[in-house]
């Protein structure tokens, strides 16, 4: 990998759990990094470790403007802002272009293209979007969190049942810390320029591996549970959940069942130089929390993005 230390690399939705790790792992490489987020007083912490902070809001073009001034290379994370994303996402794009901004990296998710639900159509969008931008642009596309998995397993394990509508299909689960240090790799260096990667975690796994692991995690039996869409969201309807994150909820465990997260890749070793964390792995050490319920926010620390292997890569 070619180091450019020179280069100014900024992080958007740095107050966030992803955005956060990402800036710690370009400060760990000692990369020259700029902070931003639409709320400077949650990085106080990071100001007071020497990392520039500037205020980005992506409902406010000017903010973005001065937030860009002698950027080379972003990450745009992308926002939370469910059915209102594509205008933020263009903001940043066309900001970009006009402040000078060599290149974008992107954190999209896995097979955009495949789904009808607005929440990820957008991801599609803004692909096309940056592609066509005249902008220089890597394309991360992450697998499901592995971290999202500690809250749904304590609750299967509470009860002895997981309950999904996955069917029998799997993902390539992969954790927030991998997904922090591939994209920090990706905006750190121009290896990876041009491409569309997806980010996964080593191997595919099934609710039904996933019931296995919580059983031998607590000892005692947890049982996979088909249900139908329709079951998974009253149930969830019930229990409190808004009608809206519930179909997002049941949306994703669809796409399990048809097998559009059922993807693994090498991308986190060629771009980190190191293993993606599997999930039984990730499960035992957080099973702290696992018992809990709670979800893991910064995990282990991730090594230096510096330290990868060499040779070919392959895809």
């Amino acid at each position: 990998m070619i180091w450019n230390k020179e280069r100014t690399l900024l992080v958007t939705g740095a107050s966030g759990q992803l955005g956060r790790r990402v800036v710690e792992v370009l400060l760990e490489a000692e990369e020259r990094v700029v902070a931003a987020t639409r709320t400077p007083e949650k990085l106080s912490s990071l100001a007071a470790r020497g990392i520039e902070v500037r205020r980005a809001d992506f409902d406010d073009p000017a903010s973005l403007g001065r937030a860009f001034t002698g950027v080379d290379r972003l990450l745009l994370i992308s926002t939370g802002a469910f059915g209102a994303r594509v205008p933020q996402h263009l903001a940043v794009i066309d900001t970009a272009v006009r402040a000078g901004v060599e290149h974008v990296v992107y954190t999209s998710f896995s097979n955009p293209e495949m789904w009808k639900e607005r929440f990820v159509r957008e991801h599609a969008e803004t692909e096309a979007a940056l592609v066509s931008s005249g902008l220089g642009w890597t394309v991360l596309r992450n697998n499901l969190y592995a971290d999202l998995l500690v809250p749904k397993l304590s609750s299967a394990i509470a009860s002895g049942e997981l309950e999904a509508a996955a069917g029998v299909g799997g993902a390539g689960y992969v954790t927030r810390n991998d997904c922090a240090a591939a994209a920090a790799a990706a905006l750190a260096s121009a290896e990876f320029d041009g491409r569309t990667i997806d980010v996964t975690g080593p191997a595919v796994v099934t609710h039904e591996e996933l019931a296995k692991m919580a059983g031998d995690l607590s000892r005692a039996p947890v049982t996979y549970v088909r249900r139908s869409p329709e079951e998974i969201r009253k149930r969830l309807i019930a229990d409190g959940m808004s009608r809206d994150r519930a179909d997002v909820l049941v949306s994703i465990d669809e796409a399990v069942a048809n097998g559009w997260f059922q993807t693994t890749t090498g991308a986190v070793q060629e771009l980190t130089g190191r293993a993606p964390t599997g999930v039984f792995e990730f499960l035992a050490e957080h099973s702290d929390i696992l018992f809990s319920g709670a979800e893991p926010t910064l995990a282990r620390p991730t090594p230096a993005i510096g330290a990868r292997s060499e040779g070919a890569f392959s895809r």
